[in-house]
């Protein structure tokens, strides 16, 4: 197999993105990237390639013991092929699929930007004095713990919704977001209410496809919210030589 062509007239290698998990998540996060890129011509925004590769075995499933296929390899060769098409750092818009990080890490020699961590910064940014963080995500990140655990190397702990309520964001990302229906936010922000309730100072919209929901309902702008895409993004913009808008 020959070695990709790079792009023309790119100065530098573009940002390859993991992507179609999900697909819209990946769709949204392309969109917030152009819209926050501080640009006055097509050629001052960033240059990315993005492989939406939609039938990567279910996350969460795996992570909670409900299918025995794994994610992992797929994202490690996913992340490979980018590598090989010469890209110049790594980013994957999905909170869910950094529980296989590890073996995304070790498929590639190109620097991986965390959505988890970038998140976790900016948490800490926001509030220095923050001892408790809510967690709105999918029940795959939630079990897999790589929010508790980033915050908690902070000394701070991770509130996460009771059954009752897990069950109800549940809703919102299945059955509404990814199903393609209009999110129920109000669902939203009862669930949030009720961790700040418990003392959580930030709460973080911890899977994409609640970031797509806070775009479309401007959650962003509402405390506590604070969206882990909207961070990556963010993040992928200074990282590639750009400003942030």
């Amino acid at each position: 197999m020959s070695e990709p062509e790079p792009l023309a007239g790119a100065p530098t290698p573009p940002v390859g993105v993991i992507g179609g998990v999900g697909p819209l998540a990946t769709a949204y996060f392309l969109q917030r990237v152009v819209q926050l890129t501080e640009a006055d011509r097509d050629q001052e925004h960033v240059d990315m390639v993005v492989l939406n590769h939609a039938t990567v075995p279910d996350r969460t499933d795996f992570v909670v013991g409900r299918s025995t296929l794994d994610p992992g390899p797929v994202l490690a060769r996913d992340a490979r092929r980018l590598e090989d098409f010469g890209v110049r750092f790594l980013v994957m818009p999905c909170n869910t699929a950094h529980y296989f990080t590890q073996q995304v890490l070790d498929a590639i020699t190109v620097p991986f930007v965390s959505i988890v961590d970038v998140t976790v910064e900016a948490a800490r940014r926001r509030d220095p004095s923050l001892t408790k963080v809510g967690l709105l995500a999918t029940a795959g990140t939630v079990a897999s713990g790589v929010y508790a655990d980033a915050f908690g190397a902070h000394g701070i702990e991770a509130v996460t919704p009771d059954e009752a309520d897990q069950a109800l964001v549940s809703t919102v990302i299945y059955d509404q977001v990814k199903a393609g229906l209009p999110a129920d936010v109000e669902i939203l922000r009862a669930v949030a209410g009720r961790l700040v309730e418990q003392g959580a100072g930030v709460v973080v919209l911890g899977c994409t496809e609640l970031s797509v929901a806070a775009v479309d309902h401007g959650l962003l702008d509402e405390p506590p919210f604070l969206d882990s895409m909207d961070e990556l993004v963010r993040a992928t913009i200074t990282r590639a030589g750009h400003r942030v808008r």
